[in-house]
């Protein structure tokens, strides 16, 4: 039996990370993280397919970081363009940073996928609001069945001329939303996403805190538009999964999986994703359970510095057996 595919698209930065505890890290990220926890889960039981445009100087560095991994093919990173992202981050805590960008990948377009449309998933993780077009999706709903989940990181991201990152509105989100089967995001990027059609100046905020009503009422919006479920990740306290049954909205709290401490959450909700797509390779439409692989990827990810975090699908599965124990 021909193993199934699970495509992870978006750019693989170096990354120049300085931690909230003031650590420096050097690393190849984004992309990375949830192609390596995929492969460390399922070793050769799954193709797992990195698709992204680097810089042609780093193509042989990136191909070393993948080698002695099971199941990964990455035959389609190209270098074509000889762009890609190099990114600088400062966390000033755990959670939030400070962003620089100097390096950018060209564009990921249908032409990347036509070798691909066999894939049962595809985990779209762009950083910026350039890198995977519109077309892409469309091309990808018309021509495959498989699964498309889509970071909203990317879409509510702007680089300015200086190389600053920053936040900004997802304005044309509408016209995204019908190709995307499973949208993701944090706190922070679904107020980038659901937003007032005038502002005054000065008057939009970001809340830490959640404000449930204005996330169902932005959840209705999606699945209205023919998205099948949205999670919005809320930090420690774990994630929102909103999806329809029989045309009504169902809401749920999926708990975080604890950890004792955080050493560095850069990549944290790539592996979210990642875990989502394994997730729904087991089970299409159990959206809860594919929640409970992305948040236990995602506290994985903060366990270190290196891919050495990640651990095989019993583990993985024992981690989230007793943390859920738990949290019920």
């Amino acid at each position: 039996m021909p193993r199934k595919k699970i495509a992870v698209i978006g750019p693989i930065p170096r990354d120049h990370i300085v931690t909230h505890q003031g650590e420096l890290i050097q690393k190849w990220g984004c992309v990375t993280h949830p192609v390596i926890a995929l492969s460390a889960m399922a070793g050769d039981k799954l193709e797992v397919i990195p698709v992204s445009h680097l810089r042609k100087v780093d193509m042989d560095n990136v191909r070393e970081v993948f080698k002695g991994y099971k199941g990964i093919n990455t035959k389609f990173i190209s270098s074509k363009n000889d762009q890609g992202d190099i990114i600088s981050l400062r966390f000033v805590d755990v959670n939030n940073r400070l962003e620089r960008q100097t390096g950018f990948m060209d564009p990921i377009v249908p032409d990347d996928f036509k070798k691909l449309l066999d894939c049962k998933v595809f985990v779209f993780i762009p950083i910026s609001d350039y890198e995977i077009s519109l077309d892409t999706l469309k091309y990808l709903k018309k021509r495959s069945k498989g699964t498309i989940i889509f970071d909203a990181h990317g879409p509510t991201t702007a680089c300015l001329a200086n190389g600053e990152r920053q936040r900004k509105f997802w304005v044309d989100r509408d016209q995204w939303l019908p190709y995307i089967d499973v949208l993701k995001m944090n706190l922070e990027e679904a107020q980038a996403s659901w937003f007032k059609k005038e502002y005054e100046s000065q008057d939009f905020t970001i809340s830490e805190e959640p404000d449930r009503k204005e996330l169902l009422a932005f959840a209705t919006h999606c699945l209205n538009l023919g998205v099948k479920c949205v999670c919005v990740t809320v930090d420690s306290r774990g994630c929102l999964v909103y999806r329809k049954d029989r045309n009504k909205i169902l809401e749920d709290l999926v708990p975080a999986v604890k950890v004792e401490q955080v050493i560095d959450t850069t990549g944290c909700g790539d592996s979210f994703a990642g875990g989502v797509g394994f997730g729904l390779l087991q089970s299409p439409k159990d959206y809860v359970k594919a929640v409970r692989y992305g948040n236990a990827l995602g506290a994985l990810r903060t366990q270190g510095k290196t891919f050495a975090v990640f651990k095989s699908q019993a583990e993985t599965e024992q981690i989230i057996k007793l943390g859920y124990i738990r949290a019920n």
